[in-house]
C-alpha cells in the first residue's frame, strides 16, 4: 500500500530505451475513487490547453525510485483520448470532507491510499474532527463509503461499517505511522462541529 503523493515527482522511463519520459505531476482516478486510471505528466499550450498524460494500462511498475512504461510512445493527451476528461485529478480531492449520512463531520480527505494494482483501497486523512479509532488510525476504508461526494463535494460514510473497520486491523487499509507525515492542519476552535466530539 502506498499513497497517492509519493508517486509525485517520480520519474517515468520506457523500459525499451531507459529513456526518460518525464515525472508524475499527478495521478488520474475514476470518478468513483476505486482504481487508479494514469499519470499526469503536465499541460501543453497556451491557447487550447492540453493535459499530457499516460495510462494506467502502460504502466509496468510503479517502483519506489521511478515509475516504468511500456515504451516511449506512450504519452497521449486529453484530445487524444476524450474520456480522459471525465477523470478525476488527485489534488482535486485533497480538502474535501467526509460525513456521516446524519451530518456529522468526521474529517477532511488528505490523500488515496492505492495497492500495487492500482486499486484505491481507501483514503488517508489530513484533518479528524471526531476523537477516538478514527483521530488515531486516521484512515477510511474505500469500502464504508456510499457517496463519493461528486454532487456536493462531501464524502458520506456509513459509519456502522466504518467503525466495524477501524476495530478489524485487517480491514484498515494502512497502518497509522505510514500516513503520520500527511500534514495536520490545526482545528481551531470555530472549526469544530456543533455536537461534541463523537467516540468511535
Amino acid at each position: 500500500m502506498r499513497l497517492g503523493k509519493d508517486l509525485i515527482n517520480k520519474p517515468i522511463y520506457s523500459i525499451d530505451e531507459g529513456k526518460l519520459l518525464g515525472k508524475v505531476q499527478d495521478i488520474y482516478v475514476d470518478p468513483n475513487f476505486e482504481v487508479l486510471l494514469g499519470l499526469f505528466l503536465g499541460s501543453q499550450g497556451l491557447v487550447r490547453r492540453k493535459s499530457e498524460l499516460i495510462r494506467a494500462g502502460d504502466v509496468v511498475v510503479y517502483g519506489p525510485d521511478a515509475v516504468l512504461v511500456k515504451n516511449s510512445n506512450v504519452i497521449t493527451d486529453d484530445s487524444a483520448l476524450p474520456a480522459a476528461k471525465g477523470w478525476f485529478r488527485r489534488d482535486k480531492l485533497a480538502g474535501r470532507e467526509a460525513d456521516t449520512p446524519g451530518g456529522t463531520r468526521l474529517g477532511m480527505i488528505g490523500d488515496v491510499i492505492v495497492d500495487p494494482h492500482g486499486s484505491i483501497t481507501g483514503f488517508a486523512l489530513s484533518k479528524a474532527y471526531v476523537e477516538g479509532p478514527l483521530a488515531e488510525k486516521r484512515v477510511i476504508s474505500r469500502s464504508v463509503i456510499i457517496d463519493t461526494g461528486q454532487e456536493d463535494g462531501r464524502m458520506t460514510v456509513d459509519l456502522a461499517r466504518l467503525e466495524a473497520s477501524l476495530l478489524d486491523a485487517e480491514a484498515v487499509p494502512m497502518a497509522v505511522e505510514t500516513v503520520a507525515d500527511i500534514p495536520i492542519t490545526k482545528i481551531v476552535e470555530e472549526e469544530l462541529p456543533a455536537e461534541p466530539p463523537t467516540e468511535l
